[in-house]
């Protein structure tokens, strides 16, 4: 008898077809010191737990401060990545350079707009950060800002999605979204959550000041911490059996209400 759903397992060679291609990686760790001195953003470094050697230990002192997510693996991890002599460094370069938050704030109020960054929280899918640039794009938002860890990476899908907004719209990265939050709160930005959570309809805040929109995952919504932290919090009413919106939709709706408000014709 022929089990129909049977796969047979996967040959060496089969298994190196399906891995990132190595033109996207960086490895060694000469070769990513010398992109971190030429100024390269990553999209992930990945580094042996148990790397000790001299010039290793110089990597991870020169790593300190730099946004980029840093995952430390067993070398096994890095071997099925490349058959390279990776020296226990592997790094993945992004296919878009990132802005500073710290830096763009000030710019923009000394050139006399009105702030408005939208912020995602544990928003996993790369298409929908592409479809949300896009919006954000074609209603005036200053910068995305995006977390090192729970967030998906900015990747040629998500740029695709994007219809090429990503390239032009500046994105922000942060180690500690609480912290650049309440940065922002420190800068005169109002913090407003999209949740389910609240009564306020989204039509009834006001979105003239300078702000800093929320958006959370769609299974689990904006995480606890950050929604502590929201000056105020919106909804968007729903009607019928389906109890929430695509999150790159709902984004959409709240970014034109804020083009409303503002009499941007």
């Amino acid at each position: 008898m022929i089990d129909r759903n049977f796969k047979p397992r996967q040959s060496k060679q089969d298994y190196k077809t399906h891995r990132i291609p190595e033109k996207q990686m960086i490895f060694g760790i000469r070769a990513i010191l010398e992109a971190i001195e030429a100024g390269k953003d990553f999209d992930k470094i990945f580094l042996r737990r148990d790397m000790s050697s001299d010039l290793g230990r110089q990597l991870i002192a020169k790593l300190n401060g730099v946004p980029t997510p840093i995952v430390r693996v067993p070398v096994e991890k890095l071997n099925q990545m490349t058959d390279k002599n990776h020296q226990g460094a592997i790094a993945f370069i992004s296919p878009i350079q990132f802005s500073n938050i710290e830096t763009l704030i000030p710019t923009l109020f000394e050139e006399g707009k009105t702030p408005t960054i939208v912020v995602l929280d544990g928003v996993t899918d790369v298409r929908n950060i592409g479809a949300i640039a896009r919006t954000c794009s074609c209603t005036g938002v200053d910068a995305l800002l995006i977390p090192n860890r729970g967030t998906a990476s900015i990747t040629a899908d998500a740029i695709k999605t994007s219809a090429g907004a990503l390239h032009t719209l500046p994105v922000c990265r942060t180690d500690n979204l609480s912290q650049t939050i309440k940065y922002l709160k420190d800068c005169g930005l109002q913090v407003i959550a999209a949740t389910e959570h609240t009564s306020t309809n989204y039509t009834k805040a006001d979105f003239k000041q300078p702000l800093a929109l929320v958006m959370g995952s769609e299974d689990v919504g904006i995480s606890d911490d950050i929604l502590k932290l929201a000056t105020q919090k919106v909804r968007i009413p729903m009607q019928g059996t389906i109890e929430s919106l695509n999150v790159s939709v709902a984004a959409g709706v709240i970014l034109y209400e804020i083009v409303r408000q503002r009499g941007i014709e």
